[in-house]
């Protein structure tokens, strides 16, 4: 069925020939091998540096505590299920509830709350937020970055007060005036929609957040691997190979043919390749070269397991103080119960020109708790990761630029999409999902006016995403 190729000097062995080769086994990486057995592709290859499946899900266990990187909330209406179907008997049914430690010092909804952000700060602060909106729909014009819009809409001083500010360069990993005004417009929209009078007026008289449809999931108590390896099993029975642990050397390109070089064992060819790995990465693996290597994101996460009594009830905290690099953290007992009398948690901190280390980051923690008084007890640090390319940072010009060097690995003959891929941040499986289908041409037969208002969605929430993780 496959003609054998003619490999150049380099290889050191023929190579395995498949119909398609995917870099990355991550969510993308998943749903490509998926779509692309839809599409009569009969041999796929999957090749990952990491030894297992699900790329940044990530999990952590020691002493009876499994944790995570990132969030790890899932929905049982996600385009995903359609691809492994399997997966929905191993989630297990969550009630998540979120909440943000303000500047004020106090436990409150997320991401604004109109009681304690405007109602509660007096006559005095609600005349300064009225003035500051009016203000900056009047004059703020000529919006520039991401700073600007958000202050567009509910005015700079509720900005501020809010810690929406704070949150926004914690979250970015810069200030907010230095993210791209592109990324603003396409990822903050809920502040648009949500700071109208009628917004306004309907959260003021609204008793409760409104009941959402979907049923919210998350991963086993055992962890990721217990999650994906039904889905592993069942494309690998049906033609995908995947080559997990291998580091790539390079990826060399034939008149008409791919050929994947790793450090070790035999290497791949293909006519067809997707990459779902960074662009920076993608751009080495095959020699080209980069004037402007686009930034992402350092997570470290830190484990603590807990007795005592923490101070508030959410299950998922977001830091909108104006102080500390941590940005949220997970309350996993709250889904999976106690260990031994103990409550455990995860915590994310955003690497800064300070925070470099797990030991730096931990530090600075505890002493952001011991100032807002949550956490009163017996905290012990259970473990900790730190990792790099976690997701992207939108400096001025950098999607034109990572447009600008897809199209570059485009014509160097690679499709490029994903989080990492496309350089777009992607908050849930359902987004990563819909944006590989689309990117390969595929298309679920379902009802009409289904799968977009979700799409459009959740990509109202990706940047302050107090929900759906």
């Amino acid at each position: 069925m496959h003609d054998s190729y003619e490999l150049q000097q380099e290889t050191a062995s023929e190579a395995e020939v498949y119909d398609a080769i995917i870099l990355g086994a991550g969510v993308s990486g998943l749903v490509a091998a998926s779509v692309l057995l839809r599409q009569d592709n009969e041999r796929i290859a999957v090749v990952d540096e990491y030894p297992h499946i699900g790329g940044n899900h990530i999990d952590w266990s020691a002493n009876g505590f499994t944790f995570d990187v990132g969030s790890l909330i899932f929905q049982d209406d996600s385009p995903l299920l359609k691809h492994f179907p399997e997966l929905l008997e191993h989630y297990i049914h969550i009630k998540p509830t979120w909440g943000r430690l303000n500047p004020q010092g106090k436990v409150t909804r997320c991401p604004i709350s109109i009681a304690d952000d405007i109602l509660g700060a007096g006559p005095l602060e609600i005349c300064r937020i009225a003035f500051s909106v009016i203000h900056s729909r009047i004059w703020r014009r000529n919006l520039r970055n991401a700073r600007d819009f958000a202050a567009f809409w509910i005015g700079a001083y509720l900005l501020k007060r809010s810690g929406l500010e704070n949150y926004m360069a914690r979250f970015y990993g810069m200030p907010p005036e230095h993210i791209d005004l592109e990324l603003a417009e396409k990822r903050m929209m809920w502040i648009k929609e949500h700071s109208s009078l009628r917004s306004l007026m309907r959260k003021l008289t609204q008793k409760k957040p409104p009941h959402m449809q979907n049923k919210q999931l998350a991963r086993p108590k055992a962890g990721y691997a217990a999650l994906y390896e039904p889905a592993k099993r069942g494309l690998a029975e049906n033609g995908v190979t995947f080559r997990l642990g291998t580091s790539i050397a390079k990826v060399m390109k034939g008149e008409d043919h791919f050929i994947v070089i790793p450090t070790e064992g035999r290497q791949i060819a293909s006519r067809r390749m997707i990459s779902t790995v960074p662009i920076n990465i993608a751009h080495r693996l095959c020699g080209l070269s980069q004037e402007k290597p686009l930034k992402t994101i350092t997570l470290i996460s830190l484990y603590f397991s807990f007795a005592g009594e923490r101070g508030f009830a959410q299950s998922i905290l977001y830091n909108f103080s104006y102080e500390a690099a941590w940005k949220r953290l997970t309350i996993y007992s709250d889904f999976y119960g106690k260990t031994d009398g103990r409550e455990y948690f995860a915590v994310e901190v955003v690497s800064n020109d300070t925070i470099t280390s797990i030991d730096l980051a931990e530090a600075e923690f505890r002493a952001h708790l011991a100032r807002n008084n949550i956490f009163k007890g017996d905290l012990k640090l259970e473990g900790g990761q730190i990792l790099e390319n976690a997701y992207p940072i939108y400096t001025h010009g950098a999607p034109a630029e990572a447009a600008s060097q897809i199209e570059r690995l485009k014509q160097f003959g690679i499709e490029s999409f994903g989080r990492h891929g496309a350089f777009n941040y992607q908050p849930t499986a359902r987004v990563s999902t819909l944006e590989a289908e689309r990117a390969l041409g595929y298309h679920h037969p379902e009802p009409a006016n289904t799968a977009a208002p979700r799409e459009q969605h959740d990509k109202r929430i990706e940047f302050i995403p107090c929900g759906s993780g």
